[in-house]
């Protein structure tokens, strides 16, 4: 049974949508659930196509930092071993999918809409981004050049150090988002963009969507034992857990 992900098939299309709280924040099982639903979607071959979507005003606000904080070394070492593994399944997954991002995506929550093949944003005051930067915490090489795969290596470099967080419009004009919409059409819009993918013949479309990305996932499959103990150093660093502990605070006053 499905606890922080709702899945609907319709017509041969999956909706995944992400269902943990107000705001989707992500932890250990989450990851482990979204990574068990996109082997299927891969492994299924009534699914063709798949449209992973949030709640309104948050697709997701990325890691549950008041969570993670309390894992163990161990705890965390598996936390980004599977977050890894999770972008890699997204990226690599053969079949079409579109990102309905329904409000707030920083940090995990932008790496879940990069991963995607064409992403929709709601209209409003929502943010998306990779602001990891100013928290504390490293973008490996394969987040960055994952990043850089939409918008460019000049703009991913500036926006990941200076933690830009962008709005729907800011986020269309660069190419991190392809369509803003109202809410209300996003779902519809992220169907009818699935179908438009689907008319092609897909041995083509799925053998050129692997050529394209094969930087990409060779990037995030070189993400080794190395790189995430470094990110792990950089978490325990004295410095990095009082500048969580004041996030956290500031997150659960609002909670």
């Amino acid at each position: 049974m499905s606890a922080f992900v709702k899945r609907n098939l319709e017509d041969h299309i999956i909706s995944l949508q992400l269902d943990r709280g107000k705001s989707n924040a992500m932890h250990t099982e989450m990851i482990e659930e979204l990574t068990v639903a996109f082997q299927e979607i891969e492994n299924d071959p009534n699914i063709r196509a798949a449209i992973l979507t949030g709640k309104e005003d948050f697709f997701s606000s990325g890691l549950d930092l008041i969570e993670l904080f309390g894992y163990n070394q161990q705890e965390m070492r598996t936390f980004w071993t599977k977050f890894i593994e999770l972008v890699y399944h997204l990226v690599n997954c053969s079949k079409p999918v579109v990102c309905s991002i329904t409000g707030h995506s920083p940090a995990g929550g932008c790496v879940l809409a990069l991963s995607a093949d064409y992403r929709l944003m709601a209209e409003g005051d929502y943010v998306i981004g990779l602001n990891e930067v100013p928290v504390g915490i490293i973008v490996p090489h394969s987040i960055a050049s994952l990043y850089a795969f939409w918008i460019g290596t000049a703009n991913a470099s500036r926006f990941l150090l200076e933690g830009t967080l962008m709005k729907p419009k800011e986020a269309q004009s660069v190419g991190l988002v392809d369509q803003v919409v109202p809410f209300q059409q996003i779902h519809t819009a992220a169907t009818r963009q699935l179908k438009s993918y689907l008319q092609f013949d897909q041995h083509a479309w799925r053998a050129s969507k692997r050529y394209i990305r094969q930087d990409v996932l060779k990037a995030i499959g070189e993400t080794t034992d190395t790189v995430i103990e470094e990110v792990l150093e950089q978490w325990w660093r004295p410095s990095t857990r009082n500048r969580l502990q004041s996030i956290i605070e500031t997150l659960s006053t609002k909670r």
